[in-house]
């Protein structure tokens, strides 16, 4: 399910840059990026709801919102998690290294890792890399690719999308970079994204557009149902298309190009997922609410019976209809109709006459669409999973040796 590596540009004021510095045992692939704004940038976060966070979980958490952040800076290979007093300290110490490259107080460099849970980081190869890493700072598409290179893990593509919307006359880009494969699930999973815009924010519109984005989005996507220590979502804007403070107009365009970045990312993580065949969609409509509409997807979505049956092209839909009455939300059998790649297999509360053949050779093209129309409501939730192999299980099961 590999997507092609695209080509995106940087909003104005940005640069980018990764490298290997030797975190990772494999010397051709890079282990350390850098995201800078040469302009002070209003930054805003949303993090893992995991208890266990890992150390730049929690000392990123401690500087945002905030309004005059300058940098980020991400190492892949190693958590930093559940790793004590000393990888809260590394965590600190790295965002001191980057500060001094940058001219900068420490508290306006953010951190992320993402590897291996439970081991220190590697402070030499860190000290080494550091310095190289803002030394090859660029706004390149090259160094944009190196700087989502720097972040993966498992990950067999880099994820960057990016969007251009015309403010008061101006343009303004938004540019996002993630990486994700595996320990996924709704309230973010092993994942990481770094969405840059050079839109003007205060850092209260900046979080209120990125909890927004990320709800519709990284929160509406699972591999298999984990959510990881260390996922982590940054916004940094830094003003630099001119547009000065946006009005309501302004800020629903730049708002919806937030939340479409986010959500093509979103896509990319569940194509990646370790081991999959298939992606699926799940449409839920006609909620309540959409966090109703939201449960009924996410435990759809989580479900081991329903993704190893898509793994199978089997379309057993009795699968789905369990989930919907165990999701712990009123439903009845009369209100769900479901339909499967466009062919109505249940109708408010009856099965359909339906050739499985052809349902089950559809689901065989890589593709699956699941929607399930309710008589609740008007509300809606669009949900993005993948099957579950026997190669995921084969890939999770020789992680560490």
């Amino acid at each position: 399910m590999n997507e092609p590596i695209t080509a995106v540009e940087l909003p104005n004021g940005f640069r980018v840059a990764g490298l290997h510095c030797g975190i990772k045992s494999d010397a051709s692939k890079p282990d350390l990026s850098l995201f800078v704004s040469d302009r002070l940038a209003a930054a805003a976060g949303t993090f893992t709801r995991n208890l266990v966070q890992g150390a730049p979980v929690q000392v990123s958490r401690e500087r945002v919102p905030r309004a005059t952040a300058r940098a980020v800076v991400v190492n892949s290979g190693n958590a930093n998690a559940c790793t004590g007093a000393r990888g809260l300290d590394d965590a600190r110490w790295t965002t001191d290294l980057v500060a001094g490259e940058l001219d900068c107080p420490a508290e306006d460099v953010l951190v992320c890792s993402t590897g291996i849970i439970g081991h220190h980081l590697p402070r030499e190869a860190l000290a080494a890399g550091v310095p190289k890493v803002a030394a090859g700072l660029a706004s390149t598409p090259a160094a944009v690719e190196a700087a989502a290179r720097g972040m993966m893990t498992t990950d067999t593509f880099p994820k960057l999308a990016t969007r251009t919307v015309d403010v008061a006359g101006r343009l303004v880009r938004v540019t996002g970079i993630a990486k994700g494969a595996a320990m996924i699930a709704p309230n973010m999973g092993t994942m990481l994204a770094v969405v840059t815009t050079d839109a003007e924010l205060t850092p209260e519109r900046a979080d209120a557009l990125l909890h927004n984005a990320v709800d519709h989005s990284f929160n509406c996507i699972s591999v298999e149902g984990d959510t990881s220590t260390s996922d982590t979502v940054l916004l940094l804007a830094n003003g630099a298309a001119e547009t000065g403070p946006l009005d309501e107009d302004g800020l629903v365009a730049v708002g919806t190009a937030i939340r479409e970045v986010c959500e093509e990312l979103a896509r990319m993580i569940v194509r990646d997922a370790e081991g999959a065949k298939h992606f699926v969609t799940i449409d839920v409509i006609g909620g309540r609410s959409f966090a109703e509409a939201h449960r009924f997807a996410k435990t759809i979505g989580e479900s081991p019976l329903v993704k190893t049956g898509i793994t199978g092209n089997d379309p057993n839909w009795g699968r789905v209809l369990a989930c919907l009455g165990r999701a712990g939300i009123a439903v009845a059998e009369e209100d769900v109709t479901l339909a499967v790649n466009g062919t109505t297999v249940y109708e408010r509360g009856v099965p359909t006459e339906f050739d499985e053949a052809a349902v089950s050779a559809a689901m065989a093209t890589g593709t699956v669409e699941l929607t399930v129309t309710l008589a609740h409501g008007t509300a809606a939730c669009r949900f993005w999973t993948c099957d579950l192999t026997a190669e995921y299980v084969r890939l999770n099961s020789e992680y560490t040796t």
